[in-house]
């Protein structure tokens, strides 16, 4: 079973990652250079293969692909610390396989890091934000509501790409896959630092507020 899961884990984040950063890749190349254009067709493209690859793996994994997620669960005593790290590392894994997946089916470089800087106070506190919010989005519904979380976690992504400065990445690994690929998705490797702590932070945040408004009923 935990094979499994991970493999769950690993499949859902390599497509993630080619989804994220391969749709931003064809909207740049399509949309005439109106950076607008290109952020919905991101979106559109991001909140989508959510809604699928949750819909497909929760059974298997929960269907987490973001290691602020899975600490989230570990620190609610609801997945082991252990598993947690398996998940963490296999979840960057593989983003950065559909990163360089996403390279080669568009002909480029599969090998390259950005040059897209993503800093400043905006968008750190914007991914404290995005991060919070998204965390806060499952806790809210995993107990009474679980069958909405698909739709609630895409939903909620594709608005906060347009609600927060930073297009909300609210997930180290994918920041860690974007720092590889010099495209519309990218950010500097000097930049996803700080939005890795932001993201904890928001996840953290998301945690305590989430253990008063919702209670954790089962531990395992």
């Amino acid at each position: 079973m935990r094979s499994r899961a991970l493999a769950a884990e690993f499949i859902g984040s390599a497509v993630l990652a080619a989804t994220v950063i391969g749709s931003g890749i064809a909207a740049q190349n399509l949309s005439g250079g109106n950076v607008a254009i290109a952020l919905l067709a991101n979106a559109i493209a991001t909140g989508s293969i959510l809604f699928v690859l949750i819909s497909m793996f929760a059974p298997l994994s929960g269907a987490h692909f973001n290691p602020a997620v899975s600490i989230a669960f570990a620190l609610r005593r609801e997945l082991s610390w252990p598993l947690c790290g398996f998940y963490a590392v296999t979840q960057i894994a593989g983003m950065i396989i559909g990163a360089w997946l996403a390279h080669a089916m568009f002909e480029l470089p599969v090998l390259q890091t950005s040059t897209t800087v993503r800093s400043g106070y905006s968008v750190a506190l914007a991914e404290v934000v995005a991060t919070f919010g998204l965390v806060l989005t499952i806790f809210g519904l995993k107990e009474k509501s679980a069958p909405q979380i698909p739709a609630a976690v895409a939903l909620y992504i594709t608005s906060a790409y347009w609600f927060t400065s930073s297009t909300s990445f609210a997930n180290p690994a994918i920041t860690i896959a974007r720092s590889l690929s010099d495209t519309f998705a990218g950010i500097t490797p000097a930049s996803a630092p700080v939005f890795i702590v932001c993201q904890l932070a928001g996840m953290l945040a998301a945690v305590a507020l989430g253990a008063w408004l919702w209670p954790a009923k089962v531990e395992r």
